[in-house]
């Protein structure tokens, strides 16, 4: 089935809930491993000329160059005209930075005369053995580079791991550096410090040697026994495939640091990966409750469709005394619709501040909810505000655009909205959200040939874009006979977003009008078990039905009625065979 074209009732695209944004991250970063190169706020000084010099001797005129071909891009200009100033400067920062870029455009002779100089000048910088070690690398003497990585570990210090960490990660043949790795990383060396084992074991499977990777990490929770450990044993079980024991760690890990809420959105993005969205939200409702941390209960409670903790949460934010921010506020709207509370939502949306970033997409809430409502004014009035103030820049335009018209739709107009839609593509020809929804309109209102040329037209602008090669496939597939061609289109569109529910759909209904019923089934539950919704519920329980299978179509389609009982396709497929 095509993508679903932006529904005002339920706001941004990403499925029922996709209006509600969070950001959850559950990475552990490896801090060692930063840029090769790095950018330091501090210009190198520009000695002072007082009399005419030549300009091979013009050391500002150097820098001056230099530093143009930096913000050009141009590595390699930039390190020779560092080099050629640090030969004029006795300021060990101009070396330095004239070493870097040499490294950086990998210009390894140059590299070794400006290091030469860097060393002259500051002997004992820790730049200048990582510096030695990269060189070493890239012409392939390992024990050279073992030699200058072994003296600045034996330096100390609580960063000396990170030089070596860039020097590792920039070599050519990971391999050699995983195993010169293996070297370096010694239980004398890496001392008692759980961060330095937990960077050393993801810089390890960073390098490929995953085997080296489980080894320092298995030592390292042996050893600490700590939150670090436990939580980077847990995604090293996790790229095992092995669940359990990443469940089991992440919540070890927890007991060592609750209050951590890096390990808490780690913890919580792991329950819901495994499906278990709820069992997320409980796991951030432990510790303390920022605007991310509520965004990402909202979140992952909207998928587990839970109107009961929903409700609670709604109360627990309404009844928290800290300041109400915009963010928060727009929150509490979110809350409140999805609890079926409008009114309610509508007086939290309003009272977002026009300086907010939600501004504008609470205005569009209230919009909606009031037109619903039936509350005609509020929602006029509400929508020429918005036009004033739409950015055009920014997308606000076409967002109340789509909004307009799927409000028409909504009332049954759909020769108004098509209107609508054509009125904004005059004045953006090529607006791909446009384009799309009209289409779909279009096909919708039985104009095929219309949606088509839309569609088409979209394609010839951006030949990837998946929902339409989806979209257009779909119409082919279950409007035409041209099956041919509909799966070479599902085809480029899987190959683009091969997890994509509406594109599996798509393809396992082709497979169905194409008679390989197997085939069909598998693509279908496939796509059913991602998104259960009631026109996937129809297909699978269609293909099933012709397959025998009844008694699952019929509970399939119940499914499916719970879901949107109003659903033209499941009405008209349960009315066909089943009646």
């Amino acid at each position: 089935m095509p993508k679903q074209v932006i529904k005002s009732d339920l706001g941004l695209p990403g499925g029922r809930r996709g209006w509600i944004s969070v950001l959850v991250a559950a990475g552990f970063l490896l801090g060692a491993c930063a840029a090769p190169v790095r950018e330091t706020s501090r210009k190198a000084p520009i000695e002072q000329s007082v009399h005419a010099v030549a300009e091979a001797g013009d050391l500002p005129l150097k820098l001056i160059s230099a530093e143009y071909a930096l913000q050009r891009g141009d590595l390699a200009t930039a390190a020779n005209g560092y080099a050629e100033a640090s030969a004029l400067s006795t300021d060990s920062a101009i070396a330095e930075q004239a070493t870097r870029l040499a490294l950086a455009s990998t210009q390894w002779q140059l590299a070794r005369t400006t290091l030469k100089r860097w060393q002259s000048l500051d002997p004992k910088a820790v730049g200048i053995l990582q510096s030695q070690a990269w060189i070493a690398l890239a012409e392939d003497d390992v024990e050279g580079a073992y030699a200058a990585l072994a003296e600045l570990a034996a330096r100390g210090g609580e960063s000396r791991w990170r030089p070596i960490a860039q020097a590792l990660i920039a070599a050519k043949d990971k391999k050699i550096a995983a195993a010169l790795l293996a070297r370096l990383a010694t239980a004398q060396r890496l001392g008692e410090n759980d961060q330095d084992w937990v960077a050393m074991s993801q810089l390890a499977f960073k390098l490929d040697d995953k085997a080296l990777a489980e080894r320092l990490s298995t030592e390292s929770v042996k050893r600490f026994d700590s939150g670090d450990a436990l939580a980077w044993s847990a995604q090293l079980a996790l790229d095992r495939k092995d669940k359990v024991t990443a469940r089991q760690r992440f919540a070890q890990a927890l007991k060592r640091d609750p209050e951590s809420l890096r390990l808490r959105i780690g913890y919580a993005a792991l329950l819901a990966e495994s499906g278990d969205n709820a069992a997320a939200a409980r796991a951030l409702a432990v510790g303390k409750q920022t605007d991310v941390v509520y965004g990402a209960r909202a979140a992952y409670l909207a998928r587990a469709d839970d109107k009961v903790q929903l409700g609670a949460l709604y109360r627990e934010i309404e009844s928290d005394k800290s300041e109400l921010a915009g963010k928060r506020i727009y929150l509490l709207g979110q809350l409140a619709e999805l609890i079926k509370k409008n009114s309610q939502a509508i007086d939290w949306y309003r009272q977002v501040p026009e300086s907010d970033e939600h501004w504008f997409a609470a205005g569009m809430r209230v919009v909606v909810l009031s037109d619903k409502g039936g509350d005609a004014g509020l929602a006029a009035s509400k929508l020429e505000e918005l036009r004033l103030a739409a950015v055009p820049e920014s997308g606000e335009s076409m967002d109340l655009i789509l909004l307009e018209a799927e409000l028409l739709i909504a009332k049954g107009n759909k020769a108004a909205a098509l209107t609508v839609y054509s009125g904004g593509l005059d004045r953006a020809p090529d607006e791909p959200r446009l384009l799309y929804a009209r289409a779909m309109l279009s096909i919708e209102m039985e104009d095929l040939a219309a949606g088509e040329r839309d569609l088409r037209k979209l394609l010839a602008t951006d030949p990837e874009s998946a929902d339409a090669l989806n979209a257009l496939g779909y119409t082919l597939v279950d409007r035409t006979n041209r099956l041919s061609e509909a799966v070479e289109l599902i085809e480029k569109a899987i190959r683009i977003k091969p997890d994509e529910p509406a594109i599996l759909d798509s393809y396992g209904w082709a497979q169905y009008r194409l008679g390989n019923i197997g085939e069909a089934v598998e693509l279908l539950r496939k796509a059913y078990a991602k998104q259960p919704d009631s026109e996937v519920a129809a297909h699978l329980g269609e293909v099933l039905w012709v397959s025998g299978d009844r008694d699952e179509a019929r509970q399939i389609w119940e499914q499916g009625r719970k879901k949107d009982a109003d659903n033209k396709v499941l009405i008209e497929t349960v009315k066909r065979l089943a009646s």
